[in-house]
């Protein structure tokens, strides 16, 4: 079983992703977004996506320096107030996170007119998300100092996938919500080419770079609304 949840299912899992994303893109290309639903209901996304959004963004770049550079990360976190911080800091941000992704999911399942169009893989999406905020929050209470033995523990196993040679030792040790935490997040890599995930993908960096839209209105706005003429024509169009 340690053979399949952390050899098997990391390799299938980057395979589908891979060959599904690719797939996906030249096949469907207009479906590779986040299929917003904002024009069915505006007022709890804001409040649910931001803390949601914000959280999960720092989380997944604090995780990836610890893969990345996991040296320098244990010689940061050297001094005890460094460690201090970093830690209650992701520890604030996992529950931004699990915040806003439950006031997503009561949004959706509050919205008459969100549950049409509501799609299996969509509850798919919150399970699989709630698993791996869940069981980071956990392994923070419970295993402190997590910053440090991941960089220390984890980033050789996932080395070692990246580069063939998979080595589970590490991994068949850990505590069991270790184990779901790192095993939820290959089931959410290979879930990417079939669910909103895959707007990660194309985010739009340019729009960090690029200038400001100026929008000009090239009519006056108030005698448009104000126009008779428009109220008669809609009418006319209505009755024909």
């Amino acid at each position: 079983m340690t053979n399949f949840w952390f050899i098997g299912l990391p390799y299938a899992a980057l395979m589908i992703f891979i060959l599904g994303s690719l797939l996906r893109y030249k096949l469907i290309p207009f479906q590779v977004s986040s299929l917003s639903t904002q024009f069915l209901e505006g007022k709890k996304l804001f409040w649910g996506n931001r803390p949601f959004h914000w959280g999960i963004i720092f989380l997944f770049f604090g995780h990836l320096i610890a893969f990345l550079f996991p040296k320098t990360l244990i010689l940061w976190n050297g001094v005890p107030l460094r460690l201090m911080i970093i830690e209650a800091a992701a520890f604030a941000f996992a529950v931004s996170a699990l915040i806003g992704l439950i006031l997503l999911i009561i949004r959706r399942l509050s919205n008459k007119k969100l549950q049409v169009v509501t799609s299996k893989m969509d509850i798919a999406v919150y399970v699989v998300l709630l698993l791996q905020i869940i069981s980071g929050i956990w392994i923070a209470l419970f295993y402190r100092w997590g910053s440090t033995w991941f960089a220390s523990s984890l980033t050789p196993y996932l080395k070692s996938i990246f580069t063939l040679n998979p080595d589970v030792q590490i991994i068949a040790t850990m505590p069991w919500m270790v184990k779901l935490h790192v095993s939820s997040a290959f089931v959410m890599l290979g879930m990417i080419p079939f669910t909103r995930f895959i707007h990660f993908l194309v985010y739009p960096l340019a729009y960090l770079w690029r200038p400001y839209q100026l929008v000009i209105w090239n009519w006056e706005r108030k005698k448009i609304r104000k126009s008779s003429k428009l109220a008669i024509d809609h009418k006319i169009t209505k009755q024909q």
